[in-house]
C-alpha cells in the first residue's frame, strides 16, 4: 500500500504532515541572526500576497446570491463567531492545572477564527448537504473573519493579558489593505487565478509551510519546547476534541429544533464547525509577538486534523444514511421526502 493510500485510509490530510515537519524542521534547524530577520520581512510580504490572492478570488456574486438564505447564514455565523468564542471562556477553568495559559491563548484563539472554506464546501458535497449555500457561507465567513476575528481576539485576549487593540493596526496592514487590493484586481486577473487554481493552491500552502517555519524557529530560540511538554499537548488535543464534539451536537440539535431541512442542516454542521488554518497562521503571526507564535499555532494545527478526520467520518455517514433511505423507499415503492 502506497503513503498516500495509508493516509487516505486513516484520514490523514498530507498537508499535515508537511506542516508538522516544517516544525520538526524549525526544531532542529531554526533560523537565526539576520538570517531571522530577513526572513520575518519575507514573511510579511506572503502574508500580504496571501491575502491579496484571498480577495482575488473571493466572488462577490457568490455572496450577494446566497444572502436569501438569511436564517441559516446567521445560525452559521453564531455559530463560527458566538459559540465557539463562548465555549472557549469556559475552558478557562482548565488553566493552569491542565492547560498552560500560552496553549490555553492559543485554543482561544482557535475558537475566535473564521470557517475553512474548501473543506467546509467539500464535506458538504460528500454528505448530500446544500452545496450553494455552503459555498455562500463559508466566503461569507472567510470574508468577515478579516473583522470580525481581530476585535474577538482583542476583547478576549485582552481580557486575559494577551494583547491590546492596537495590534488592530496589524491587521489593516497586513491582511485588509491586500485584500481589499485583490478585491479590485479582481476584475483583471480573477480568470487567470480560477483557471490555474492548483498554482495558486502551491502558492497557498507554500506559503503557510514558510510562515510557520518561521514561527517554529522564532519559538525555537526562544525555549519552546521547554514551555510545552507531552502531557500538555495531549491535554490540549483532548481539548480540541472535546470542543468540536460540543459545536457539533450544538450545530446538529439546533438546525433540527429551528425546522431546517437537512441539506440545510448538514450545511450549517460543516460550515459551522470549521476553523480555518489558511486564516490564523497569517492572522497569529500578525497578532502576537515572535516569541509566542509558535507555542500559539500548536492548538490550531491540532484542531485542523481533529476536524478533518471527525467530519470526514461524519460526511460518509450522512452519504451512508441518504443511500440507506433511498434504498428502502425504492424497495418498498414510496417516494422520498427529504426532511
Amino acid at each position: 500500500m502506497s503513503i498516500r493510500a495509508t493516509l487516505e485510509r486513516w484520514n490523514i490530510d498530507p498537508y499535515l504532515i508537511a506542516l508538522v515537519s516544517m516544525v520538526a524542521l524549525a526544531s532542529v534547524f531554526p533560523v537565526r541572526g539576520q538570517a531571522a530577520v530577513d526572513f520575518s520581512h519575507a514573511t510579511t510580504i506572503i502574508i500580504g500576497l496571501l491575502f491579496f490572492l484571498y480577495g482575488a478570488r473571493l466572488s462577490r456574486e457568490a455572496i450577494v446570491q446566497g444572502l436569501s438564505h438569511w436564517r441559516l447564514h446567521t445560525v452559521i455565523l453564531a455559530s463560527t463567531f458566538v459559540l465557539f468564542p463562548l465555549l472557549g471562556l469556559g475552558f478557562r477553568v482548565l488553566t493552569p492545572d491542565v492547560l498552560p495559559v500560552p496553549l490555553y491563548m492559543g485554543l482561544l484563539l482557535v475558537c475566535t477564527l473564521p470557517s475553512t472554506v474548501q473543506s467546509s464546501i467539500a464535506f458538504t458535497s460528500i454528505a448530500g448537504g446544500n452545496v450553494p449555500a455552503a459555498v455562500c457561507a463559508a466566503s461569507a465567513s472567510s470574508l468577515l473573519g478579516i473583522f470580525i476575528t481581530p476585535l474577538l481576539v482583542a476583547l478576549l485576549m485582552r481580557a486575559h493579558g494577551g494583547m491590546s487593540f492596537g495590534a488592530i493596526e496589524g491587521i489593516i496592514e497586513q491582511l485588509l489593505l491586500p485584500f481589499l487590493a485583490g478585491q479590485v484586481a479582481r476584475q483583471w486577473i480573477g480568470g487567470f487565478l480560477s483557471r490555474h487554481k492548483g498554482l495558486t493552491g502551491l502558492v497557498d500552502r507554500g506559503s503557510i509551510l514558510l510562515i510557520v517555519y518561521g514561527a517554529f524557529s522564532e519559538g525555537v530560540v526562544h525555549g519552546i519546547w521547554h514551555q510545552v511538554d507531552w502531557q500538555s499537548l495531549l491535554a490540549v488535543g483532548v481539548a480540541n476534541a472535546a470542543l468540536l464534539a460540543l459545536v457539533l451536537t450544538i450545530t446538529t440539535f439546533a438546525s433540527r429544533r429551528l425546522g431546517f431541512s437537512r441539506a440545510d442542516e448538514i450545511t450549517i454542521v460543516f460550515c459551522g464547525s470549521k476553523k480555518s488554518l489558511a486564516a490564523g497562521i497569517p492572522i497569529v503571526n500578525v497578532l502576537f509577538p515572535a516569541n509566542s507564535v509558535g507555542v500559539m499555532l500548536l492548538p490550531l494545527i491540532l484542531f485542523h486534523q481533529i476536524q478533518l478526520m471527525v467530519c470526514a467520518t461524519l460526511a460518509r455517514r450522512y452519504a451512508a444514511q441518504a443511500q440507506d433511505s433511498s434504498r428502502r423507499l425504492a424497495d418498498s415503492g414510496g417516494v422520498a421526502v427529504v426532511r
